[in-house]
């Protein structure tokens, strides 16, 4: 659909009012922060660039992963264009409140002193580009969260800003998240009473799945919970939860069908081996369905309606549960097709804008 059709069109595309809890916004191009960096730091940009780990993301499905339709007609890269961001998404789907994600990987950068920086400049960015003009946007605090004291600084510096809604790192990190030494990250989110956001990406150094590395990229893809599982685990074993007690955790685009299963395994593992974690004072799953939050795309639908509604059932967790799309990513999710119509009203409700409400304080 050109951009002009999208302005010229009319017409509710759901009766519902709608949040979409994954936006990804980009740069235009590789000189964009340069007037957000200091002096230092935009010669280090400029000589030297970003380096993280290595072999980090396979060959996409689309160039940038985006839908074939995301590419503006300004020439930018897709997300890079809020103009054509607004009428393709926002006004299209008369979307309420967007949160911008972008996956610019500034906290994977080995310099920490410069992601640091980048990080800092990514926001500046955002407030200024994004978050100023569009006031139906909010966005995630980029941070170096491979240094506490780094990402502490940096959620210090923007926590009491309404329009930033919680502290973004990626699935795939240098250690666990469970570790102390993001605990000063964590310590400084609950002071600003802003969640964590764990989204689907990244590389710590490690091979991305389980059994090393592999050769195509629908392994990468369709493998992200391998990262999501012990992430999320690390965050229970190691304490986060009991120590940080209010510390909300979303789950961004890393599906959520594999969580009953973990919860039962992790709930067994425990009655056979609390003595070894005796600081944890109840059953894992208790502390995931009152600290984590997840959002709705990728969609793990079965065939059968029937086993959809006893996902959701196992799960327990449909004031939790959150709409994405991922725009403009190739898998995006269109709100009039993601959710299960024969949902009761209140909890598709629930789903696309009351459960986000809650938790980002919209």
């Amino acid at each position: 659909m050109t951009l002009t059709a999208m302005q010229e069109s009319t017409g509710s595309r759901t009766a519902l009012r709608l949040v979409d809890c994954d936006i990804h916004n980009a740069l235009a191009s590789d000189q964009a922060l340069l007037k957000y960096l200091p002096a230092r730091w935009r010669r280090h940009h400029e000589l030297f660039g970003m380096r993280g780990h290595a072999g980090a993301y396979y060959p996409r499905a689309n160039p940038h992963a985006a839908r074939t339709d995301a590419w503006p007609p300004s020439g930018l890269p897709p997300g890079a264009d809020l103009d054509f961001l607004r009428a393709q998404l926002l006004d299209y789907w008369h979307i309420d409140i967007g949160i911008l994600n972008p996956l610019i990987g500034a906290g994977g950068v080995l310099n920490l002193e410069y992601g640091a920086a980048l990080a800092r400049a990514i926001n500046d960015w955002q407030i200024a580009e994004w978050l100023e003009p569009e006031p139906r946007l909010r966005a995630s605090i980029v941070v170096a969260y491979e240094d506490g004291d780094l990402a502490a600084a940096e959620i210090d510096r923007l926590g009491d800003d309404p329009r930033f809604v919680q502290v973004l790192v990626v699935a795939r990190t240098a250690e666990p998240l469970g570790r102390r030494k993001y605990w000063k990250m964590y310590e400084a989110a609950v002071r600003h009473g802003l969640p964590i956001g764990m989204h689907f990406g990244g590389s710590g150094g490690a091979p991305i799945t389980g059994a090393g590395w592999p050769s195509f990229y629908i392994e990468d893809h369709a493998g992200m919970p391998q990262s999501f599982q012990p992430q999320l685990t690390s965050m229970i074993v190691e304490g986060v939860f009991e120590h940080f007690p209010s510390l909300q955790f979303v789950l961004i685009e890393g599906g959520f069908a594999w969580l009953p299963s973990l919860m039962w395994r992790l709930d067994r593992a425990w009655k056979l081996l609390r003595e070894e974690a005796p600081h944890l004072r109840r059953l894992p799953s208790e502390y995931i369905r009152e600290h984590v939050w997840i959002t709705t795309q990728p969609m793990e639908e079965p065939p059968r309606p029937r086993q959809f509604a006893e996902l959701l059932a196992q799960l327990g967790m449909n004031d939790r549960l959150m709409f994405a799309t991922d725009y403009p990513h190739w898998d995006f999710d269109a709100p009039d097709e993601a959710i299960p119509s024969w949902l009761e009203p209140e909890l598709r409700q629930r789903i696309f804008a009351d459960n986000a409400r809650t938790l980002y304080r919209l």
